[in-house]
């Protein structure tokens, strides 16, 4: 075969097929650069790491609830990072966000706000603080005693598994059940320190309790200015350590157990997207949430939770209350007088702790007792067992 014969048997790209295959590159290309602008600067569509093209047989050969409480009655765990939302708090009475007609969104138009989130917007906070500390009163931590979805978490640090608790709530119920301070993560801050809008001294939480029932707008005493709970409005940035942690607490994370949130929030719902393809995930909430994103193309690496679906290679559900749920798998575990024992002790604790508090009130005001008034003995709430 000649040269020239040779030449005529390749094939021959013609100009429409160049310019057909270079503006399909350049549609992967510009799809690919978005997925990553979204992945690294707004923390959204998982990660880029090449991690997520692993593919991976099941974690566990089965993915039931019952399953996973066998796994983990016959080997354990030895890392666990717990991510919770207000879920685990309603029980104990403290109304969630977003549930139509009982959320806190709900039952807001006594305030007469333009919006429902102006309440934790910080621009309308700093026009009008009064109706923030009206229903920061009625919220406000120590009126009401920690759940079982809460000591759950605590027995699992009592038995040296938890890594790490990350919450989404603002009313220390966490801190009550006797958890240690370097293992809460309040995504979205709390009522534990306060500080200055405009010099930012700090103050404790009994100085500002003590403001918010004597229904005085907190001043600061150095410059006047409104004194804020350090809890994240709109506008704020989330506490450093929430960015800092996760490198760490998810490193060799063997199970991720997420409550009571709706996975809506960013950048605290990505959280699920943080631990390796060998660690599980247990969901206990009342909805099936977390199971796709709300944008597919950002997420071509299917990071959301995928329990009941023929890919699932890692995920578990519990879809009922979280205190039902937490119940469930401590009778399943074996850990069910454990917990008990726990709630009731505990329990002991704090309802000593605010007689005493109660009393010293009284001591420094004989007039009366502005927390007995506004949350009394007899209506504080109880989700214990």
């Amino acid at each position: 075969m000649s040269d020239s014969e040779k030449k005529q048997e390749k094939p021959t790209r013609t100009d429409s097929n160049s310019s057909s295959s270079d503006e399909e590159e350049g549609k992967d290309h510009t799809m690919d650069v978005i997925r990553r602008f979204f992945a690294n600067t707004l923390n959204l569509g998982g990660s880029t790491d090449a991690k997520a093209d692993l593919k991976v047989e099941k974690v566990i050969p089965d993915l039931s609830f019952e399953g996973f409480a066998e796994h983990w009655r016959e080997h354990g765990f030895r890392k666990i990072v717990t991510m919770v939302g207000a879920g685990i708090s309603t029980s104990a009475g403290i109304p969630d966000f977003r549930s139509p007609g009982s959320g806190l969104y709900s039952n807001l138009k006594k305030y007469k706000l333009p919006h429902p989130t102006a309440i934790f917007d910080l621009d309308y906070f700093e026009k009008n603080p009064a109706p923030f500390f009206a229903l920061a009163k009625e919220l406000y931590p120590g009126s009401f005693i920690p759940t079982p979805a809460h000591y759950f978490v605590r027995l699992l640090h009592d038995k040296g598994v938890l890594q790490r608790h990350y919450t989404q709530n603002i009313d220390t119920l966490d801190r009550l059940t006797g958890l240690p301070e370097d293992k809460i993560i309040e995504a979205h801050g709390s009522f534990h320190t306060n500080h200055c809008i405009k010099c930012r001294q700090e103050y404790d939480m009994a100085w500002m309790k003590a403001e918010i029932f004597a229904d005085r707008l907190p001043k600061c005493k150095k410059c006047k200015g409104v004194v804020k709970p350090d809890i994240v409005f709109f506008g704020e940035n989330l506490p450093q350590r929430f960015y800092t942690s996760p490198d760490e607490d998810f490193q060799d994370c063997d199970l991720l157990i997420i409550m009571g949130t709706s996975l809506e929030v960013q950048p605290f719902a990505s959280l699920v997207q943080r631990p390796g393809p060998r660690c599980l995930r247990l969901l206990i909430n009342r909805d099936a949430v977390g199971q796709a994103s709300f944008v597919p193309w950002m997420d071509p690496h299917e990071r959301s939770l995928l329990f009941n679906k023929p890919n699932n290679t890692r995920d578990v559900a519990y879809l009922g209350e979280c205190d039902a749920g937490v119940l469930a798998l401590a009778k399943a575990l074996g850990w069910e007088d454990e917990l008990q024992q726990l709630i009731s002790s505990e329990k002991e604790k704090l309802k000593a702790g605010q007689k005493s508090e109660r009393g010293e009130e009284k001591k420094e005001n004989t007039d009366s007792d502005p927390v007995e008034k506004a949350s009394g003995s007899e209506a504080k709430k109880d989700a214990s067992l």
